[in-house]
């Protein structure tokens, strides 16, 4: 992998009915890549979604946060990538994902949706080769929890862990955003 990341979008669902939820990680992770740069957010209604941008290593980055709900975060995604002509290998989005514990974050190079109805609705309206941030929430157990969980507050001790994963993640974005594939997932993937 050595395209550049030209936007990068973090999925959630809007409002603050949802604001920290275990769904809202990726959204989370994007809020807290801005605030790193002190990059604000304004409103985009043509991008369905909440836009910044930064400056690394002399490129310009842009940032997403849909304000659709999670399952249309392919509107909101793709009418960004579609405007700034952002091919989706130059795309990276975060998530949360079941499939990890909290505490754990992986990179991930395209692949179907697993089951993520915000990643579905992305590669409805894109493609699948994109990039993902997968930021473990842990799963709770039989299907039919899921949805509660996924769209509730995660205990102290989880959150405190899914902020530690976002912030390792955070820590190797910059060789990500370089194009040094190897080194960003030997760095994360060997975080604690």
């Amino acid at each position: 992998m050595s395209e550049p990341i030209k936007l990068i979008a973090g999925l959630g669902n809007p409002g603050e009915k949802y604001r920290g939820s275990r769904h809202n990680a990726g959204a989370d992770f994007v809020a807290a890549l801005a605030g790193q740069f002190g990059a604000s957010f304004t409103t985009e209604s043509r991008f369905f979604g909440r836009v910044s941008h930064f400056v690394l290593l002399g490129q310009q980055v842009r940032l997403l946060i849909p304000s659709t709900y999670m399952n249309r975060s392919g509107q909101s995604v793709s009418a960004m990538a579609r405007y700034f002509k952002v091919a989706t290998p130059n795309l990276l989005v975060a998530h949360d994902e079941l499939d990890f514990e909290p505490g754990k974050a992986r990179w991930k190079e395209g692949g179907g949706h697993g089951g993520h109805n915000g990643l579905r609705d992305i590669v409805k309206a894109l493609d699948e080769n994109f990039l993902r941030l997968r930021i473990g929430i842990g799963h709770p157990g039989p299907g039919r929890e899921v949805t509660d969980y996924v769209l509730g507050q995660p205990s102290r001790a989880d959150r405190i862990m899914i902020d530690n994963s976002i912030d390792q993640s955070l820590d190797a974005l910059p060789l990500l955003l370089r194009g040094e594939w190897v080194k960003a997932t030997a760095q994360l993937h060997r975080s604690p």
